[in-house]
């Protein structure tokens, strides 16, 4: 059996660089690590932290190919983060203009919870804990 000890990190390649950069980090609130530009590949490289934890590596390349990015479409689903109070989370989203869906109730665990899409039509999960 392996030995894993934690998920290291998620990466997302950006439609548009900029957009996504100011969405992680002044809508979302992401922490800059650090941001390097990788000129042989036409590529920029920020690494995101939340609360001191190392957790998104945003990437610029040119023309990325799209991907369907559907809730229920094989592969990754979703990113969720928690959040202690979702309705001042919805709150801080529409202050930002980012809308988010119907509030919903966990079948299961009975905590609410809500989805917006990133810059780049990425579904991201809002889970009050």
């Amino acid at each position: 059996m392996l030995s894993l000890l934690h998920v290291h990190h998620i990466a997302i390649i950006c439609r548009d660089y900029a957009v996504s950069k100011r969405f992680y980090t002044e809508v979302l609130g992401l922490e800059i690590v650090r941001e390097v530009h990788r000129a042989e590949r036409q590529s920029w490289k920020l690494d995101l932290a939340l609360q001191g934890q190392y957790v998104i590596e945003l990437f610029s390349f040119p023309e990325p190919p799209p991907r369907p990015s559907h809730p229920e479409a094989a592969g990754l689903r979703h990113l969720a983060f928690a959040v202690a109070d979702l309705d001042a989370t919805v709150r801080g989203l529409n202050a930002h203009n980012v809308a988010s869906e119907p509030i919903r109730v966990d079948e299961f665990t009975g905590r609410r919870f809500t989805f917006i899409q990133d810059p780049n039509g990425l579904p991201l999960e809002f889970y009050e804990v």
